[in-house]
């Protein structure tokens, strides 16, 4: 896959894309509670935002070109939706400053503007929640 493939070109169809995602996590978070390993709602996401119509690649392995070198798999975005969402999800008590730089190096990578970094082991759903900007309307960093 190359970096063009994923370029995601109207941001209303993005903010779109992202607020469904949003409601799919909330959901599946409000239903099932945290404890559950990553890849449960991984797939569980995966299928949600699949019965809303959208088009959800699951652990798509990203190569890493630098100085000439190819790295395959240097990186594994666990839900890549439209070809323009990246999604990293987590089930994790606390989340940590490194997982929101995790994403924004994937979207950097993959020069895409905004991310979504879920983690379904906290107590709420919006503690566990973070946007991530890569030169989204001008900001860069986790929102």
């Amino acid at each position: 896959m190359s970096h063009e493939d994923t370029k995601m070109a109207d941001p209303d169809l993005l903010e779109r894309i992202a607020r469904e995602a949003v409601d799919c996590g909330f959901h599946l978070h409000r239903d099932l509670g945290p404890g559950l390993l990553e890849s449960a709602y991984e797939a569980l996401l995966a299928e949600a935002l699949r019965q809303r119509g959208f088009r959800v690649e699951r652990q798509v392995a990203i190569p890493l070109r630098y100085n000439g070198v190819v790295v395959d798999n240097a990186f594994r975005i666990d839900l890549l939706v439209e070809r323009g969402l990246i999604i990293e999800l987590k089930s994790v008590e606390r989340l940590a400053a490194v997982h929101g730089k995790q994403v924004l190096t994937y979207l950097r990578l993959m020069r895409l503007p905004l991310g979504l970094l879920m983690n379904f082991g906290q107590a709420t759903f919006k503690d566990g929640l973070k946007r991530v900007a890569n030169d989204y309307y001008g900001n860069i960093g986790i929102v």
